[in-house]
């Protein structure tokens, strides 16, 4: 029993000894935390203004369409006209009143020519390929495309005056 009892107490003794007396070095650990300088520094970076903000009214588009001349006044029977294709064809991607899955055209007229509005909706599959303003669009509305909805002149140009009435 003696013996057990010398056993234990080393044994304890040892392990007393080999836990306590050692004093741990802090180790350098790796940190996210930016540090601050004491001299700031200021650029005027240009702010990117978005495809669909930016105003390109040189811009007439690939297409069909070279040139239109649009009355003073508002011709309300086409615009009607335009309004009720724009419901049946265009509202699946379009909305006048919000950013949806394509671009509002509320105040289109005052950021695109006439001209470049119609060649997009007649002629959408060339212009995201060749145009700049278009593919740039195509980029800020997720890659999605505008689909060719195969409307005929007089129907785009019924659409192109029912966005002249949305302001």
């Amino acid at each position: 029993m003696k013996t057990t009892l010398k056993l234990m107490t080393i044994f304890f003794s040892a392990i007393i000894i080999s836990c306590g007396g050692k004093e741990e070095k802090k180790k350098e650990t790796f940190s996210y935390k930016k540090k601050t300088t004491t001299e700031k520094t200021t650029t005027n970076a240009p702010k990117k203004i978005k495809a669909s903000d930016r105003v390109v009214l040189d811009n007439k588009g690939i297409g069909p369409i070279k040139k239109i001349d649009l009355e003073n006044v508002i011709d309300d029977k086409m615009a009607k006209q335009g309004s009720e294709i724009f419901k049946k064809m265009c509202t699946a991607c379009h909305r006048p009143d919000k950013k949806f899955i394509g671009p509002n055209p509320t105040g289109i007229l005052d950021r695109r020519a006439p001209e470049w509005v119609m060649n997009m909706i007649l002629n959408p599959e060339v212009m995201v390929k060749e145009d700049p303003l278009a593919k740039e669009l195509l980029i800020e509305f997720n890659g999605a495309p505008m689909a060719n909805q195969g409307l005929s002149e007089e129907d785009a140009r019924a659409v192109l005056e029912y966005f002249r009435t949305l302001k």
